[in-house]
């Protein structure tokens, strides 16, 4: 949902803005014409896909899109598209089954609209995506609708298998079993570790067990949950030694939190060619006070 104020700004930046509601719709349609931008309304088919809640748009009760039991044809008057989202890290067949069903729920819209928006979840740069299939249902959707344009979001597929994350050991205890506290953090830096739950990879890190030594890795907050995972390794851990996080490069970096006071991980670059490594960005604890006041 946009505030007044928001959309006094959005309408400034954006070429087409979509609306999660009829009520956004009606609140914001005289902002959103007078600025001479292309409206949407997100819809949810209510077709599930995502197999974990937190990240399922499609779920019982989500306040993401709207229903068609909650949608009439004058809530649609001076909507130019509709958009609906409900993929999560998915190949194509899902994207086919979505389809269908955003069809049978809303085809009776579907021929007013100018544009329809497939929204994001294709993992599209995925070694085993389908885009044969990709390009196949998009096709057949448009001869099916008078080649109605149609837009996707596949905002992780971009940054999908790229970037690191490059931790140090602080110190390494026992507990039941071994563990070492990390510079990073779960909560702070990699939440999905804990929200979707995900295991993130770890170079020359195996499964518990799997390996000589195993070790739990915590971070370094002050929460007790903040466990990135079990991993063993070929040798003991000590400290000073490097873990390397891999694909951290999308997510990672855009929920980090400044969690009492952590440090952000620094941003930096390296050149393969030069052998390079390039920091950017360093943070300190101005970044977590300058939020605060």
């Amino acid at each position: 949902a946009y505030s007044d104020g928001e959309m006094r700004e959005l309408v400034t930046l954006a070429d087409h803005i979509v609306l999660n509601s009829p009520a956004q719709w009606r609140r914001h349609r005289a902002a959103i014409e007078r600025a001479k931008i292309s409206a949407g309304l997100r819809v949810n088919h209510e077709h599930r896909e995502v197999e974990v809640d937190l990240y399922d748009p499609a779920g019982a009760c989500s306040r993401l899109g709207t229903t068609r039991v909650n949608l009439t044809a004058e809530d649609l008057d001076g909507i130019d598209g509709l958009h609906f989202h409900t993929l999560c890290q998915v190949n194509s067949d899902a994207l086919e089954r979505a389809i269908a069903a955003f069809e049978q729920k809303f085809g009776d819209f579907i021929p007013r609209a100018k544009w329809v928006n497939f929204g994001g979840g294709h993992h599209i740069t995925r070694p085993d995506y389908d885009r044969d299939r990709l390009v196949r249902v998009i096709q057949e959707f448009r001869a099916r609708w008078n080649n109605v344009p149609v837009y996707l979001e596949p905002g992780e597929a971009v940054a999908l298998g790229t970037g690191v994350l490059v931790a140090s050991v602080m110190d390494t205890l026992h507990n039941g079993m071994d563990i070492a506290i990390l510079d990073t953090s779960a909560t702070a830096h990699m939440p999905d570790v804990l929200e979707m739950p995900y295991r993130p990879v770890i170079i020359d890190a195996a499964d518990p067990g799997a390996k000589q030594f195993t070790y739990r890795l915590g971070g370094m907050t002050c929460l007790a949950g903040d466990v990135i995972g079990d991993y063993s390794f070929d040798r003991r851990l000590e400290v000073g030694d490097k873990l390397v996080f891999l694909d951290m490069a999308h997510y990672t970096m855009v929920k980090t939190s400044t969690f009492n006071g952590v440090r952000l991980p620094s941003i930096a670059t390296h050149d393969p060619a030069t052998k390079t490594i390039t920091v950017h960005r360093r943070f300190g604890y101005h970044d977590y006070r300058d939020r605060l006041s």
